[in-house]
């Protein structure tokens, strides 16, 4: 999703994160954050004891760690790799296994594969086999649940894969690029992709788990946009894969979440226009919240798949609520939409904001600019599968305005679905929710027991009308086939098939 699709509110109409960015989930597995980072999987091998060499000025050297222990022979992986291994006793370590979530700092991989092409790929997963190590990816590495990041196993990071080529509308972009790099890269060719904005959040994980974002309607997902993959699988074997060539491989990692199938080293999307955007914001007081909810969902059923607009639920510091909707208008005049919803909702806006903004300005404006700090943040998801009632509409703001009296810092932000997301890409996915109306976002800054409680009230308000959870926002206490709705057979069979011995592994894989 954008950054307002997220974690971002537009006060003013300036964009000020409240917490992380982006549609999101990193492409390595996950571990639950009710877990400690002790208690995150571990596996069957013990960390061996190393010591890694550095150069005069404390950086580490290229030469292979020193390993002083029975174990993995570290020496043998990281004179095979282009890229680099960090072991716990390396300079740069603490960097190198990092998330944008700080509350995920320390858990501590045994080790760090930064890869530098497919090749490391295939080797660190090789080796995890061969040593009965878990393995997880890391892209971007904006997961809620830490989901590149494991302690004692290996945690593969391949923000290194990140070149990027453009011809005849089709973009080829590794794994590891951040989504204002891949933004900036098409503006120079006139071209576009449907993503999310947050400028630091991975294109692998999003589009593996779907992509939502301020083009959903227009255009559909980031992972319908997917011509073909570069994939390395559980055998350590090297696959191009595709509508024609290993089409159910193809059709199953869109949508699926990463970690599951296999790591992705690569992608080629279909790009679309960067056309410019009209912008509208639109705020109503609290007072006629339940009536905007109501509009809201009349909107998200009947407005053009021209027009996107998410809805923003969020509790204020004096106890009351803020109601707002960002909303996108693809043909550049967003004056209609704006007139649209209003009618829709039966009263005006009582702060009413039009404006046209050009490609790059818009992907900054959303993004809040080229790049995001890291922060801490909990979050959760309910996919709405039909329009609220009147009673789930009283819950849902009731639990947002229960966050407000209690001083906790909480948004639901509600994400349309329709238009061209409705319907299933050629070469199919496992994406489950064509048929949905939104998505609801329960997103807390703060990440105690208050945030939880938010999220647990959140999702008991609008139990009868969620239809699951969104896999790029997984969370704890949730069965994984809450995320797959009518795709999890399929997939289960998928994960049979390319991972039979369940190599990739954790909590909150496919098994």
């Amino acid at each position: 999703m954008s950054l307002l699709d997220r974690r971002t509110v537009l006060i003013a109409g300036v964009a000020v994160t409240v917490a992380g960015c982006g549609d999101s989930k990193d492409t390595g597995s996950t571990t639950s954050p009710s877990q400690t980072p002790s208690t995150a999987p571990s596996t069957t091998t013990a960390a061996p004891t190393t010591t890694a060499p550095t150069t005069p000025s404390g950086t580490p050297s290229t030469s292979a760690p020193t390993q002083t222990a029975a174990g993995p022979n570290w020496n043998a992986l990281a004179g095979s790799l282009k890229g680099r291994l960090y072991l716990p006793s390396t300079s740069g370590y603490a960097a190198a296994h990092q998330l944008f979530n700080p509350r995920w700092d320390s858990v501590r991989p045994t080790a760090v594969v930064k890869a530098a092409n497919p090749a490391d790929v295939q080797k660190a997963i090789d080796f995890a086999r061969t040593n009965k190590l878990v393995l997880v990816p890391k892209s971007g590495g904006h997961s809620y649940v830490g989901a590149s990041t494991i302690a004692n196993g290996v945690q593969l990071d391949v923000g290194g894969l990140k070149t990027m080529s453009y011809a005849n509308g089709v973009l080829t972009v590794g794994a590891g690029a951040r989504l204002y790099d891949v933004h900036a890269f098409l503006d120079r060719y006139g071209r576009s992709l449907p993503t999310g904005t947050c400028p630091t959040v991975g294109v692998a994980g999003l589009t593996l788990g779907g992509g939502m974002g301020v083009h959903t309607r227009t255009y559909g997902l980031t992972c319908d946009r997917v011509v073909s993959m570069g994939v390395v699988t559980a055998d350590g074997k090297a696959h191009t894969v595709s509508a024609s060539a290993k089409s159910d491989l193809f059709a199953a990692l869109r949508g699926s979440g990463g970690g599951n199938l296999g790591v992705v080293t690569s992608f080629q999307f279909a790009t679309i226009p960067a056309t410019k955007l009209g912008f509208f914001r639109l705020t109503w007081p609290e007072s006629q919240a339940a009536a905007v909810v109501r509009g809201w969902q009349k909107f998200a059923q009947s407005a053009p798949a021209t027009v996107w607009a998410n809805l923003h639920i969020d509790a204020k510091s004096n106890g009351t609520l803020s109601i707002r909707v960002l909303g996108v208008s693809t043909t550049g005049d967003a004056t209609a939409a704006a007139a649209q919803l209003e009618s829709l909702v039966g009263a005006k806006a009582s702060g009413r904001t039009l404006s046209v903004k050009s490609h790059l300005e818009a992907v900054k404006y959303l993004g809040g600019g080229t790049t995001s700090p890291r922060q801490g943040f909990l979050a959760g998801s309910d996919v709405l599968k039909a329009p609220m009632d009147a009673a789930t509409i009283t819950g849902l703001l009731g639990a947002v305005k229960a966050a407000a009296r209690a001083g906790t810092p909480a948004s639901a932000i509600l994400d349309p679905l329709g238009g061209q997301a409705a319907k299933e890409p050629a070469g199919g996915s496992s994406w489950p929710w064509r048929s949905a109306l939104a998505v609801i976002q329960w997103y807390s800054s703060a990440q105690g027991t208050n945030a939880q409680t938010f999220i647990s009230n959140g999702h008991k308000a609008v139990r009868p009308s969620s239809a699951g959870g969104y896999v790029n926002y997984v969370e704890s206490g949730r069965a994984i086939s809450s995320y797959y709705g009518a795709s999890a057979s399929k997939l289960q069979a998928a994960k049979k098939k390319y991972d039979p011995g369940n190599f990739f592994h954790t909590p909150y894989t496919l098994s």
